[in-house]
């Protein structure tokens, strides 16, 4: 592994680059950011090479190759952590994309926290320093990853809980919650999460390709609108991918629909269930002259779920369909 100086020095840089870039507005997340090394969560990953991938680790015995590792690890971006039969099962997330999050989370002191999808714990570190471990759950389906966040975490000192369950169930035992953040992209809000928290907790998710956040407003009950960031996370259930836009479009669209990033959002987030098919998505991206993400929402009540955009009563709403 390269020296600890050099691990160090990496560390430093890149929550300077964080904080230069804007992305560290809170002092308590810098901080946190700065108590946190990302190299202890990531001991290998995977970057692609020809078809397949390469395993890049610190303990490497080929110094070139550690160094590698190392500049990976501190790099502004997202590393494939851990992979079954060629697919993408986790991953820590881009730095810059976990610091707006935790900043838009809107954490309290005294707060309990939920997170859907431990990763590979680095997330629930920043969360421990934040708030405690006491205060922090985190939860992911595959045991594998729940064994090797809790000994990352175990490595600096963190004990939250580390529960292997279904994310989408949250956590009955630990609610109620002020606080839940997902790390792993949905179809729609998991009724189970806004049943979980205490009226004004707040829910931030990955939703298409963008993240919404809502306010628990009530029983049963939240809204919310997505933010301006985009965000691309492994799904919820370790399921595959999305079929790429241009396939799932078919031909004829036009070109600066389908190269366009708010398309692509405004066309996954309605192609649930009462949603829009591709050219009534063209028209309609068309005719509110290609809207930001920030106008679209999402309300949760009485068992139903819908996204809209400007209003959650309409014109424009769509269903999100029914959890199986």
């Amino acid at each position: 592994m390269p020296s600890l100086n050099a691990q160090e020095a990496a560390h430093a840089a890149q929550v300077q680059e964080l904080a230069a870039a804007g992305a560290l507005p809170d002092p308590m997340w810098r901080a946190a950011f700065e108590a946190v090394p990302r190299h202890v969560f990531v001991p290998y990953y995977y970057v692609p090479r020809g078809a397949g991938y390469e395993r890049l680790w610190g303990e490497d015995p080929d110094p070139q190759q550690r160094a590698r590792w190392l500049r990976g690890v501190y790099e502004d971006a997202p590393l494939a952590t851990r992979l079954r039969d060629g697919e993408l099962l986790s991953s820590s997330s881009q730095p810059s994309l976990m610091a707006t999050m935790l900043h838009a989370l809107e954490v309290r002191d005294g707060d309990e926290v939920l997170e859907i999808g431990a990763g590979t714990g680095y997330n629930a570190a920043l969360l421990c320093h934040r708030v405690g471990d006491r205060r922090v759950s985190t939860v992911d389906l595959d045991p594998e990853i729940t064994e090797s966040a809790r000994a990352h975490l175990a490595l600096l000192g963190y004990h939250p809980v580390v529960i292997t369950g279904d994310g989408a169930r949250g956590c009955p035992a630990r609610a109620p919650f002020d606080r839940i953040i997902a790390t792993c992209t949905l179809k729609r809000i998991p009724h189970a999460w806004v049943a979980q928290c205490r009226p004004g907790a707040r829910i931030l998710a990955p939703l298409s390709t963008g993240l919404v956040a809502l306010e628990v407003r009530g029983e049963g009950f939240a809204e919310g609108r997505f933010l301006h960031a985009s965000a691309y996370f492994v799904p919820l259930r370790g399921g595959l991918h999305d079929t790429p836009l241009s396939v799932r479009c078919g031909g004829g669209l036009p070109t600066e629909a389908l190269e366009n990033e708010r398309f692509h959002f405004l066309l996954t987030l309605t192609a649930g269930a009462g949603g829009l098919g591709p050219r009534e998505a063209v028209e309609l991206w068309r005719r509110e002259r290609r809207p930001a993400r920030e106008r679209f929402g999402v309300t949760v009540r009485e068992g139903r779920q819908w996204a809209w955009l400007d209003d959650p009563e309409g014109p424009y709403a769509w269903s999100l369909g029914e959890e199986p």
